[in-house]
């Protein structure tokens, strides 16, 4: 089943947005329906119409104070690079498709940019202390050990572990051990012993 996307594109030159806009189309996995332009002065436009997933701008177009709105409308931003850029200004994006990228390389760096968003959106349905549960749990405590850690009952530490897995679909340590260290809820140092003590089980 193809993963359905509303991109809106800006781009000034006609044939580097035609073809960028052409391939787009006819990418599998995803179901593209893309929304061009030429003209920046557009965009706040097009983007309150048109609710769009994924913006692919032309960074010649933008600034870091552009960028920063952009960014605060939970969009996912993607340079569409044709000249060099101020190397500052393209960390901001999510990712950056060349006019020398194949077909493939710009439905990975999409999909790339859309799981890493939905990690993140993931984040924010856990609230502040189910992430201090995962975190316990990944260095090995018990219920009863993260529930004397957070002056919470062991009732309400196994409440919030189902509300985890129900949440993240992950049912077991080794599972959130992972899903902490790539959240960056834990350091890879802080869980070593527990990561080892289980592949010796």
């Amino acid at each position: 089943m193809s993963t359905f996307l509303k991109i809106v594109l800006v781009e000034p030159s006609l044939i580097l947005r035609s073809g960028m806009s052409y391939v787009l189309r006819r990418l599998t996995t995803f179901d593209v329906q893309v929304v061009e332009t030429g003209e920046p002065e557009q965009l706040e436009e097009l983007i309150a119409e048109a609710a769009p997933d994924v913006l692919i701008i032309n960074p010649s177009l933008t600034d870091e104070e552009m960028l920063r709105e952009l960014q605060q409308k939970s969009l996912r931003l993607i340079a569409f690079q044709s000249v060099l850029a101020d190397a500052r200004l393209m960390q901001r994006f999510d990712a950056v498709v060349s006019i020398y990228d194949t077909a493939e390389q710009i439905k990975e760096k999409l999909r790339s940019v859309c799981n890493s968003r939905d990690g993140e959106a993931l984040q924010e349905l856990l609230s502040a202390r189910e992430k201090e549960i995962i975190v316990g749990v990944v260095k090995g405590l018990t219920n009863k050990q993260i529930a004397e850690r957070l002056f919470i009952s062991a009732h309400t530490v196994i409440t919030h572990r189902r509300n985890i897995a129900a949440k993240l679909q992950i049912h077991s340590p080794a599972g959130l051990t992972i899903y902490a260290i790539v959240n960056k809820l834990v350091e890879l140092n802080d869980v070593k012993n527990t990561i080892y003590s289980n592949e010796e089980q």
